[in-house]
């Protein structure tokens, strides 16, 4: 089958593959661009699996300043490789990530970071309005399950859908930048600031105090 340069290069920019991937996808596929772009997917997804135990240990740590000011993100992001943490699509990701968090204040990196006493709070608080439902016990340990599924989502990082796009999480985003790059790519840790957080509450726990010591 003869495939055009024009369609190889078109591809290629599309999805990030090397230009001898592209043009075997094509070739693939029969020439059905959207199956070749499917094919590379899938591959790429494939590749971005075997690497999972890779030790990625190079990469850099992005900041990220936000409303004058206002909000401070720093972000670890790790590649096998100092190379590739010089490559442009590496550094925008880093940029993303650092983004993102500012955006979504996640809270957790991933469902293993949370505390188990805060998910069984969580449980708790659901299981007991369930049943005040009158709800049946195997339909309440289901729904308890989707309903820290959905808190899983809005406090780890890996688990929340990325902000540019809503229909990929964090998780999967990293996973398809590791397939187009060809190295591991991962997030280790972040820190967030926000200006005057937690000082609200200090001066009400003082109050507190000050009402406490009165009262004795």
């Amino acid at each position: 089958m003869n495939i055009s340069a024009q369609e190889i290069t078109r591809l290629r920019t599309q999805t990030g593959a090397g230009m001898l991937d592209c043009k075997k996808a094509l070739e693939e596929s029969g020439g059905d661009y959207e199956a070749a772009v499917k094919y590379l997917r899938e591959k790429g997804m494939a590749r971005a699996a075997k690497r999972a135990n890779k030790v990625a240990a190079e990469g850099a740590v992005v900041s990220y300043i936000h409303g004058e000011g206002k909000i401070g993100v720093l972000v670890e992001v790790n590649s096998e490789t100092d190379f590739v943490a010089k490559n442009d699509i590496f550094k925008k990701l880093a940029a993303d990530l650092a983004m993102h968090i500012a955006a979504a204040a996640p809270k957790y990196l991933s469902p293993e970071a949370v505390p188990a006493a805060e998910i069984e709070s969580e449980k708790s608080v659901e299981r007991a309005a369930l049943e005040a439902q009158g709800k049946p016990a195997d339909i309440i340990e289901k729904i308890i399950a989707g309903k820290i599924d959905k808190y899983y989502s809005e406090v780890c990082l890996l688990k929340q859908p990325f902000i540019k796009d809503e229909d990929k999480t964090i998780e999967q985003l990293l996973a398809e930048k590791t397939a187009e790059i060809g190295e591991k790519i991962s997030v280790r840790r972040f820190t967030r600031y926000e200006l005057g957080e937690g000082i609200e509450v200090k001066k009400k726990n003082l109050a507190q105090e000050v009402e406490e010591q009165l009262a004795d």
